[in-house]
């Protein structure tokens, strides 16, 4: 029988990790690489049986999954992240996707919450993620921020949902916007792009419109207003902060 691992990059992952590992049980092998948790996520992943790696520095998102495929010899990979669920329903379609052996890349159907509520539009769903792959047949991309999958060809869906617990608070909702308002400038300035105010204006306010009227957040109600003003904070100090990068260089 062809084998599976799954693949995880963690940070002070605690709050869903015991979840998302034991959702994944039925994989042969289970790796997650951390890069400096304080909290209970190594212990977790110990509990677990999963193989811990550790990392002193941060390269990013796309190149810390791409480390953590690296530590997978398994015929196959599934990609995860530590607040994600996998449903029976798709642990289901996941092995049988494996034994069947039909095409070396597969997509996964993910539905996020936002909060405590499960969104519906707002550009969060539907949200098909390429996840499943033959080892070798994918990577990520070195996007510091927002990576892809890389691979050639086709992914065809497998059945049933992945869960993802995307933000628990509006503490973390701040956080991230900062994290990652930083991390797309200066993923933005290393490809020779520019900005400032009116740009990071201009561009806050289409994405509030695109999430919330576009992408139809409105139906979301409260908290699809809460996410159109994220993506819109988020969008506005990134190309603020691209500005200020490049008047520092």
């Amino acid at each position: 029988m062809p084998t599976l691992g799954v693949a995880l990059i963690t940070k002070n992952a605690a709050a869903h990790l015991a979840e998302c590992l034991h959702s994944v049980a039925f994989a042969d092998r289970v790796v997650v690489l951390d890069s400096g948790s304080s909290d209970d996520t190594l212990a977790i992943a110990a509990a677990h049986g999963a193989q811990i790696g550790s990392t002193a520095d941060w390269p990013g998102f796309g190149p810390q999954k791409n480390r953590a495929l690296a530590l997978l010899d398994t015929d196959w990979i599934l990609a995860l992240d530590a607040d994600e669920v996998v449903t029976p329903e798709l642990a289901a379609a996941i092995r049988a996707a494996v034994t069947a052996d039909n095409g070396p890349v597969h997509t996964l159907r993910r539905r996020s919450s936002f909060c405590g509520q499960w969104i519906r539009h707002s550009g969060w769903y539907p949200d098909d993620v390429p996840r499943l792959f033959k080892r070798g047949s994918a990577r990520y991309s070195d996007d510091l921020v927002h990576e892809r999958l890389l691979f050639d060809g086709t992914a065809p869906m497998l059945a049933g949902e992945l869960l993802h617990y995307s933000y628990d608070s509006y503490e973390q909702v701040l956080a991230k916007i900062n994290q990652y308002s930083t991390a797309g400038a200066q993923q933005r300035m290393a490809r020779g792009k520019s900005s400032g105010v009116a740009k990071a204006a201009l561009r806050g306010g289409w994405a509030f419109f695109r999430t919330y009227v576009l992408k139809r957040g409105f139906l979301d109600g409260g908290a699809g207003f809460a996410i159109a003003v994220m993506n819109a904070e988020t969008t506005y100090y990134r190309f603020l902060k691209l500005g200020w990068l490049q008047r520092q260089g």
